[in-house]
């Protein structure tokens, strides 16, 4: 292991408490987030945080981190109670790091600057090396073959090398070495190459001595890579278990989900009519694989992050609006970003205003917006929806992300569009809560409504009639759902060449 980390082997036998927390709860107002969980972290060992979004997995990893004070309970650590006077400085002086699912990296900054705000003691003349040197061993330690250049600004990274840059950066060490890392849904926004390097590093540093707190929606890798498993639900701790000998059924059965039911049989038949398209690019050359889409279809985009999807869609929308004459669009156009907090919230506004923005043109009368109408729309909205909040008035920064998505879901079908695009908007999201939307999709094709779907999580592309894959911002494969292989899409994912849609 590299020398940087400060990476002390851990004697075989130690697998010693960290993080004790005993009865711990925290209240917001007369809603309970998290009620009297008791929970152990262990020295070498992986410990998954399951749930459905809103059972709590959020406030007890802020918790952790320091970024949250509990309401009562305790929490030890080398057996002090330090539950009273617990901050994220605290945490951070004693070993625990947290990569959370919103990114934390200043985007005005470049990578090797980003380091330097979580090192105090990078100073003097020679910091810039150093940070430099700091964030570069660290990225091609964990993410080997990255291509990120540590001098660029964060803004100019894609959310993957974002997400890259951020785990990272949690592992480096300048004085006080890494004792806890909590990761809170990771591979969220990294493509399957970069995701199991990254469960692959947990592995090695489990050898130190460093535990790991590790959130994730995607079962199998908590099947393949945990030690132990939480159980989380409506805010209390239902389980937990070593994690060997469990299946994905298990889990699934243990989320309080029927192991045969849980897909939902997101697979949908093919709605769309035959002969007519409602999107096509005009301006692709190689008529092999033109790029089109019929009404009432999904369309799946495929391929690692960051190879030309997100523009597609920008390219689309932009059609929609008369602003790309080689993207003929026919209808209405709606985008659905997957980077929620920086391209999708008014972090400032409530769930309803954050609801209903796109429709302020047919909920006003006179220049001014109807109030009791705006209501209505939004109830009726987080009704459908399931979207779980006490009060539509509440701040859309109180709610889980999986509830924020929803929201963001809800804001785009609510203008009745005609396409409905998605940047791979459901990274982060539980399954349950994944299975409601792909009912509502599926109850809108019938109406004609298509939808264009960005996704790194190759399971979701079930859900899609006909699939293109991408590579450098070309097309070098297309094929229909019953023509689909794991093994096909990977090979595409990897080939040279294709149709430029760029």
């Amino acid at each position: 292991m590299n020398a940087m980390f400060n990476f002390e082997p851990a004697p075989p036998h130690a697998e010693h408490e960290i993080i004790t927390l005993a009865k711990v709860s925290r209240h917001f107002g007369a809603v309970t987030a998290l009620a009297e969980a008791d929970l152990t972290i262990r020295a070498g060992r992986m410990l998954s945080i399951l749930g459905h979004n809103g059972a709590g997995k959020s406030t007890l990893i802020k918790i952790l981190a320091g970024t949250l004070s509990p309401s009562s309970g305790s929490i030890v650590i080398k057996d002090e109670d330090i539950a009273g006077h617990y901050t994220m400085r605290v945490a951070y002086q004693r070993g625990i790091r947290c990569v959370f699912q919103e990114l934390s990296l200043c985007p005005n900054l470049r990578v090797f600057e980003n380091t330097r705000v979580l090192h105090a003691s990078l100073r003097g003349l020679g910091w810039r090396k150093q940070a430099k040197t700091l964030i570069a061993g660290a990225l091609d330690l964990i993410f080997p073959g990255h291509g990120i250049d540590v001098n660029c600004l964060v803004s100019s990274l894609t959310l993957s090398q974002r997400q890259m840059v951020e785990i990272a950066r949690a592992f480096t060490v300048t004085d006080t070495p890494v004792r806890v890392m909590i990761l809170d849904e990771p591979t969220s926004s990294l493509d399957p190459s970069a995701a199991e390097q990254l469960l692959s590093f947990t592995r090695k540093v489990r050898q130190y001595g460093i535990a790991c707190v590790f959130i994730s929606h995607k079962l199998r890798e908590i099947v393949d890579y945990s030690d132990d498993i939480v159980i989380m639900r409506d805010g209390h701790i239902s389980s937990v278990e070593a994690s060997q000998g469990l299946s994905e059924a298990d889990l699934l059965d243990r989320m309080g989900m029927v192991a045969a039911g849980a897909q939902d049989n997101i697979a949908m038949p093919a709605l769309g009519h035959a002969g007519q398209r409602c999107v096509e690019l005009l301006s692709t050359r190689d008529s092999a694989m033109p790029f089109y889409v019929r009404p009432g279809e999904v369309v799946g985009l495929a391929g690692l992050a960051g190879q030309g999807q997100r523009e597609l869609l920008l390219r689309i929308l932009a059609g929609a609006r008369g602003k790309d004459r080689q993207m003929r669009v026919a209808g209405s156009a709606v985008y659905i970003a997957g980077d929620r907090q920086n391209e999708g919230l008014f972090p400032l506004w409530s769930v309803g205003e954050n609801l209903t923005i796109g429709l302020l043109d047919k909920l006003s009368r006179g220049g001014l917006i109807d109030l009791a109408a705006e209501r209505d729309v939004a109830a009726a909205w987080r009704e459908k929806l399931n979207i779980r909040v006490p009060s539509i008035d509440d701040a859309i920064t109180g709610l889980s992300g999986g509830n924020q998505q929803k929201v963001l879901v809800a804001r785009a079908l609510a203008c009745e569009p005609d396409v409905v695009l998605l940047d791979d908007p459901l990274r982060g999201v539980d399954v349950h809560t994944k299975n409601e939307l792909y009912r509502e999709v599926r109850g809108r094709l019938g109406g004609g409504c298509s939808f264009v779907w960005f996704t790194t999580e190759n399971a979701e592309l079930a859900i899609c009639d006909r699939i293109y894959v991408f590579k450098e911002g070309a097309i070098t494969d297309s094929f229909a759902q019953h023509e689909y292989s794991e093994d096909r899409l990977i090979r595409a994912s990897f080939h040279e060449g294709g149709v430029r849609v760029q």
